[in-house]
């Protein structure tokens, strides 16, 4: 019995050792066939490739009719590209899509070549990039769940899968047991990760009643969002030209100005095709998005795919019910803008209102001070500032008005209560009748 299987408690720093080697990456293009598709998709692959420690020597692409189910591009094609690999010293092949476990079994039965795919290299991605206990669960979470649909009872395969921590399985010798183990382990970090879920879910509770407006920045992985943080707040995130730099959502207070501030939350990035899996382990950190009150949704328009990146963002932030929140499209890294992708964005967003869009640059700073007369005008516009009056057996709308906003002064007088502060709009049907002119 495989020690790495039967072992659950494995540790995240386990399931992240470093990987390296040289990576052919393996595309196939479906009709109607798209190449510039094909080489945008390649592109980001082989970005997630470099950013797990990879050097990618070659990029092929299979044109079929549809995916091979027995070796993804095909045999004949699997034979010309083990000869590539010869060629060149590779010993990796990356294939863009999600090998099944059939899929896996054919390659890996045609080729000593360590297999890995786009789902893969992902998951390691996110594991390396984990920070917090929370995000290290969930990503552990993430392995066994992945881990799972890879135990088909055939083990060579699995031991010679590589290239992320979903590939690293020597193979089962006794396959139930090694289920119900992986289930037993998934079982332990649903639970803690339901108390962590909880304990987040109090602080969102915890701002919502002291009425801080939050802001939530979502974007395609890599848009710049920590660095749009970092710049606003004064901090020092981790951020830089990788992908998936935040996995674990940041809260930082903005002070706009005297008396008006909000909370940004860091989110994670998104991308398309994300594995099912991980999405689901990482749906509780994404719904910090769907809890914000403005959405500041930053696109990169210095990448050619900027418009569909937007239209992937807006599709997941749907996915999460969050579609109805307001929201401002920030169109970042201007200072390297390009021309065509700019042009591809304002036609996507053709329809919105000129107000929802601003063009900035989380480096240079160009356009932050609009940002944040946008993002002052929204505070001021969502809270009502009020000075209410009434007897003291309404007493209780004190309580209600600390739980709802902020209370600047209140008045114990001989025959009433005298009240003054700020309200979310939505939130000042009880304090209606009583509110009065300011003296």
């Amino acid at each position: 019995m495989n020690k790495k299987i039967r072992d659950t408690n494995t540790s995240i720093e386990e399931l992240t050792a470093k990987k390296s080697g040289r990576a052919i990456l393996v595309a196939v293009d479906l009709r109607p066939y798209d190449g510039e598709r094909v080489e945008r998709s390649l592109d980001e692959l082989e970005d997630l490739a470099k950013t797990n420690g990879f050097t990618v020597v070659d990029r092929i692409v299979q044109r079929l009719d549809k995916v091979d189910r027995n070796t993804f591009v095909g045999s004949g094609k699997l034979r010309e590209i083990v000869e590539r690999a010869e060629e060149i010293d590779a010993d990796f092949l990356i294939f863009d899509g999600e090998l099944s476990p059939a899929q896996t079994r054919g390659i890996t039965q045609a080729t000593e070549l360590k297999v890995s795919d786009r789902v893969s290299v992902i998951l390691s991605i996110f594991a390396d990039h984990a920070r917090t206990d929370e995000g290290k669960i969930q990503v552990e979470l993430a392995y066994w769940r992945y881990r799972l649909t890879q135990l088909t009872g055939r083990g060579v395969e699995l031991s010679r899968l590589g290239g992320g921590i979903g590939t690293r399985g020597p193979g089962e010798t006794v396959l139930e047991q090694d289920r119900r183990a992986i289930r037993k382990r998934m079982g332990v970090l649903r639970r803690e990760l339901n108390r962590m879920e909880d304990r987040r879910e109090r602080s969102r509770s915890l701002r919502d009643r002291r009425h801080v407006m939050t802001a939530a920045i979502v974007g395609y992985t890599n848009a710049g969002k920590s660095t749009l943080l970092n710049k606003l707040c004064d901090e020092t995130l981790d951020a830089g030209d990788r992908l998936f730099m935040t996995l674990d959502p940041t809260a930082r207070r903005l002070d706009i100005r005297e008396g008006l501030s909000l909370i940004l939350v860091d989110t994670v990035g998104f991308i398309r095709d994300l594995p099912a899996f991980l999405y689901q382990a990482f749906r509780a950190t994404f719904e910090e998005a769907a809890s914000a009150d403005l959405i500041l949704l930053v696109a990169d328009v210095s990448d050619p795919d900027a418009a569909m990146h937007i239209e992937v963002v807006e599709k997941q932030l749907n996915d999460l019910d969050a579609g109805s929140i307001p929201v401002l499209y920030l169109l970042n890294k201007i200072d390297r803008m390009k021309p065509e992708s700019l042009h591809d964005v304002m036609m996507l967003l053709r329809n919105e209102k000129a107000s929802q869009i601003l063009q900035v640059s989380a480096i240079t700073g160009e356009g932050l001070d609009e940002l944040l007369s946008n993002l002052a005008r929204f505070v001021e516009d969502s809270l009502l500032e009020y000075r209410a009056v009434f007897p003291y057996q309404e007493a209780g709308l004190v309580a209600h008005a600390r739980e709802y906003g902020t209370v600047d002064d209140v008045k114990y007088e001989d025959d009433v209560i005298v009240l003054e502060g700020k309200i979310k709009k939505n939130e000042v049907g009880l304090l209606k009748p009583w509110i009065v002119p300011a003296p």
